[in-house]
């Protein structure tokens, strides 16, 4: 079993990657399984730049293969808000449903047929060195919901309607959304690369 360290403390974001990955002879490990404390900070302005910050920072720490990834909510009628700050934009500690909340106040009376959005998600990979080997992206386009629903998920999952679909990420099965999602298209994207490194 080769080691991959997936640079998140979200335990939701593991999971997701323990599906994605599945078909894959390696073992995900956690920051925490490393000792790693360090926060290595989102200083870039795009979802690619936060990811291979976070990808070389984690590997030169670690010394092991590293995924990082960086996703969020873009919403047209918000001029693409949460985007890049999606995690930190009800402030720095708020959770899930303070977040879903924000975004739902600020679509107070914006019809169903305007609240078009999409997640997105960027994975970089880098090795234990630091160097990038890639980056890839992936796309889930959808609508805004006017009330959370399902508690599946995590994040801005219970008011996500992807399309095609008249359940929201929160309350869709798990095999299902790992199918669909923005992370699992920039998934398959990745696996090439992954056995390229590991020659599997």
């Amino acid at each position: 079993m080769r080691d991959l360290l997936i640079a998140t403390n979200n335990a939701g974001k593991v999971r997701e990657y323990g599906g994605l990955l599945s078909s894959l002879p390696v073992r995900l490990r956690s920051l925490s399984e490393y000792g790693i404390e360090t926060d290595v900070a989102e200083t870039g302005q795009t979802f690619e730049e936060n990811a291979a910050i976070k990808a070389t920072g984690y590997a030169k720490l670690s010394g092991v293969l590293t995924l990082a990834d960086d996703s969020g909510l873009c919403i047209d009628r918000l001029g693409g808000s949460p985007g890049v700050r999606s995690a930190r934009y009800a402030g720095e500690h708020a959770t899930d449903a303070d977040r879903i909340l924000k975004v739902l106040s600020e679509l107070t009376g914006v019809p169903a047929d305007v609240r078009t959005a999409r997640f997105v998600c960027v994975i970089a990979l880098s090795d234990p060195d630091g160097k990038i080997i890639a980056s890839v992206d992936g796309t889930c386009k959808g609508m805004i919901t006017d009330r959370p629903r399902g508690t599946s998920g995590f994040g801005y999952d219970p008011i996500f309607l992807p399309d095609g679909f008249d359940k929201t990420f929160g309350e869709l099965e798990a095999d299902v959304k790992d199918q669909i999602s923005h992370r699992a298209n920039a998934a398959l994207k990745i696996i090439p690369f992954l056995r390229g490194f590991f020659n599997i």
